[in-house]
């Protein structure tokens, strides 16, 4: 979760890419795309009208080298989520995944999860699990070609999202992958962090999935672990550092790494009594922050291509 400064940067960069791009494209219907911020070659910023979200919503594109060439080629679908207290745009800003996926023969799809970054079904607020698994798919593979080959990976929050995503909708995604996600929100203190997250975007206390025991079901409904047999089939990588003993010397980035250590081997051990296959990387030290995740991507790359079918 990157820091206030990050984010006033993020969305400082965000608004300056938007006032020198040319926009281009319109719609009126739901999940019709209503505008494209052209950004650079193959990258582009589409605004959906959303009725999971009850508003527009943008998604960054990464659309694939020969795209314009082949008019009748359809391609696999790499989702990568962002985290908390950032935006869709953190892929391009923290990351080289535009120059990574050259030549690769994908399209990347960024979709926004909101402030909190929590792509979930909010309780009686926004959907963000609709609007990513539904209504931007929808889009693609109108607008864009896309075809039913997808994979799924996120940071923090957005690991959360890669992992609540493929389990609670078995056999959308044939790879998912989460770097220092939220895997199990029943561990001890993850709910804390759950409710510390929304309460710094000045949202309602339990507006997500209600009070952790009061509305037990329902978080145990949005809960990774919990639905951890719906991964079975689909090629997983899990990563995580213990925090505190390593990293930039920057306490909270640690501190939060170690927290969500046990969230992630509670999650990986089910899945181990399950028999659901998983590569998993826990290393020592590390910070929950872009310098790890970033190597644990370029790790998880050779799962993530295999499932999509494209070069390694």
């Amino acid at each position: 979760m990157p820091t206030p400064a990050v984010s006033r940067r993020t969305v400082a960069k965000a608004a300056a890419a938007a006032g020198l791009a040319v926009l281009s494209g319109a719609g009126t219907a739901t999940g019709r795309a209503r505008a494209a911020t052209r950004l650079g070659p193959r990258t582009l910023d589409v605004t959906v009208p959303s009725a999971a979200l009850g508003r527009s919503a943008p998604v960054r594109l990464i659309l694939p080298s020969g795209f314009d060439a082949g008019a009748a080629r359809t391609y696999p679908v790499l989702y990568l989520l962002h985290g908390a207290h950032d935006d869709y745009t953190s892929w391009t800003r923290e990351t080289d995944i535009e120059a990574f996926t050259e030549g690769r023969d994908l399209i990347v799809a960024m979709p926004d999860a909101g402030p909190t970054g929590i792509p979930s079904a909010w309780r009686g607020g926004p959907d963000y699990e609709t609007f990513q698994l539904k209504e931007v798919p929808a889009l693609l593979a109108r607008d864009y070609r896309a075809s039913g080959v997808r994979a799924v990976a996120g940071v923090s929050t957005g690991g959360y999202g890669a992992m609540a995503h493929a389990a609670r909708h078995p056999g959308v995604f044939t790879a998912a992958a989460s770097y220092s996600g939220v895997l199990d929100t029943a561990a001890p203190g993850v709910p804390a962090i759950v409710d510390a997250i929304v309460a710094r975007e000045k949202l309602p206390p339990n507006s997500l999935w209600g009070h952790p025991l009061l509305n037990l079901l329902t978080w145990r409904e949005f809960n990774p672990r919990a639905r951890a047999e719906g991964l079975r089939g689909t090629a997983l990588y899990v990563s995580q550092g213990s925090g505190l003993a390593g990293g930039s010397g920057d306490l909270l980035p640690e501190a939060l790494e170690s927290a969500l250590w046990p969230s992630a081997h509670a999650f990986t051990d089910t899945l181990a009594r399950l028999r659901i296959p998983a590569t998993t990387h826990y290393y020592a030290g590390g910070a929950h922050d872009w310098p790890y995740w970033k190597r644990e991507f370029t790790a998880s790359w050779p799962i993530l291509a295999r499932a999509l079918g494209v070069p390694e």
